[in-house]
């Protein structure tokens, strides 16, 4: 075998060893990313006691059916969202901004609330009180420039879920509105402390990302112990 010929042979083995599997790796997470799950970083307090700052997601961006890259269109159309999913969506006044909250309303439904209940279709949404010496999740329960917040058990469709409350709600309205088709009405977990479809109206099917699926991470510089293991695993729901 003369040298060029063993030279060739050469670079062809390490392409196969090396760039090769590379290049199908990288393929394969671009193409994970692009339809099936992305990471997503909670960056505000919206959704406490949920989910809390630092927390790291998986979310299923291939159940309402995967998106064509660069556009707000789906090759199929997959599940419709459902009141109590938990979505990631482009923020409706600034596109460039990802935002996550907690599916209130579905098409058709009518949203409001009287004196602090929240009602769908006229009906009040099932909440149970809280013990808040019960409450683990960080950020729940812990004092703030109104005191205690109350923490509820809300059940949205077949998804029972905590919120909390921050002041007062006895004297709050708002609506009702009518959500329209392909859109959903979403709200933060925190309930005042939440900037949502109550300040911007609705979610269009088409801005929504995914379905947010588990936490992988979460840590916090500021609790002196940094990584929340207990978090670590958790289903989103």
């Amino acid at each position: 075998m003369s040298e060029e010929t063993k030279q060739h042979s050469k670079k062809k083995s390490f392409f196969k060893e090396w760039v090769e599997p590379f290049l199908i790796a990288a393929v394969v997470a671009l193409f994970i990313r692009q339809f099936v799950v992305e990471a997503f970083k909670i960056p505000s307090g919206s959704m406490i006691p949920t989910l809390t700052i630092g927390d790291h997601l998986l979310v299923n961006k291939f159940i309402y059916g995967p998106r064509i890259p660069f556009t707000d269109s789906r090759f199929f159309s997959g599940a419709e969202p459902k009141r109590g999913d938990i979505i990631v969506f482009k923020f409706p006044e600034d596109e460039s901004k990802n935002f996550i909250k907690r599916v209130v309303g579905v098409p058709g439904d009518k949203i409001e609330i009287r004196k602090g209940i929240l009602l769908i279709n006229d009906q009040p949404v099932p909440v149970t009180e809280l013990n808040n010496d019960g409450d683990k999740g960080p950020g729940a329960g812990q004092a703030s420039l109104w005191g205690r917040p109350r923490v509820l058990e809300e059940r949205l469709g077949s998804v029972t879920h905590r919120i909390q409350y921050l002041r007062d709600q006895s004297g709050y309205d708002f609506g009702p509105v009518l959500v329209p088709k392909e859109s959903v009405f979403v709200m933060g977990d925190n309930r005042d402390n939440s900037q949502d479809s109550r300040v911007w109206k609705f979610v269009k099917y088409d801005k929504i990302l995914g379905k947010a699926l588990i936490i992988y991470w979460s840590w916090d510089g500021n609790d002196g112990r940094w990584l929340r293991w207990e978090r670590i695993g958790n289903l989103i729901k």
